[in-house]
């Protein structure tokens, strides 16, 4: 049964996480905080979060800086491996890196988590049911935001790798009913400061931030 209402689907990666991932850095304080001013505009109606320490701080922090806007605990917006792709399924030339990286990760990330991300597409994406357009955010984890991505692309199931997020970046899809679904934006830090940018990733890619002529961001 297909929805009726457009549905708006809000996505972040929590804050920058201290080394044993147990809390937010104090920068990743301030991606949240950022964050969460940045969404005071929208007609957001639920937080969802992931369950471990780093999500649920992240979105307690987001939302501080809403009006009433509940926070709900879910395991599928946790942090585990959304789909485990054959060597057929990958290109020739990294079919056996990419396997040999994803057979490093826990077993409950890589047994548990295809069935939680079935979960997720049936939740979280798709148009809504009523007659008003939906308004959620899901602060979950880099693997989730591919794959949800990668869903609203058609990409193939596997395309979840090397779609990567910043921390506290902000990604939107919307799904209206009887069209494709639209990623409105990805990605998007256009919230944080230059120093707050980029974390999750490692260094090079702060050689993509476009510059003025002052030097500053």
């Amino acid at each position: 049964m297909t929805g009726t209402a457009t549905r708006h689907l809000y996505l972040t990666r929590h804050g920058e996480a201290t080394g044993d991932e147990s809390a937010l850095t104090e920068a990743g304080r301030r991606q949240a905080v950022l964050l969460g001013q940045r969404l005071r505009g929208a007609p957001l109606s639920m937080v969802h979060h992931g369950p471990l320490p780093r999500a649920a701080e992240t979105a307690r922090l987001i939302g501080e800086q809403l009006d009433d806007v509940p926070l709900r605990p879910s395991a599928i917006a946790g942090d585990y491996l959304p789909y485990l792709p054959q060597a057929g399924e990958l290109p020739p030339e990294s079919a056996e890196s990419t396997l040999r990286h994803l057979a490093g990760f826990p077993a409950a990330e890589r047994e548990g988590g295809p069935a939680l991300a079935q979960e997720a597409l049936a939740r979280f994406t798709g148009p809504a049911f009523g007659d008003e357009p939906s308004h959620e955010l899901v602060v979950t984890h880099n693997f989730l935001i591919g794959w949800i991505v990668r869903d609203a692309l058609d990409a193939p199931p596997w395309r979840w790798l090397g779609l990567n997020h910043c921390n506290a970046a902000l990604t939107v899809i919307r799904y209206t009913p009887g069209r494709p679904a639209s990623i409105v934006f990805y990605n998007d830090m256009g919230h944080l400061p230059r120093e707050l940018r980029w974390t999750g990733f490692t260094p090079e890619f702060r050689a993509c931030e476009p510059v003025t002529a002052t030097g500053a961001a």
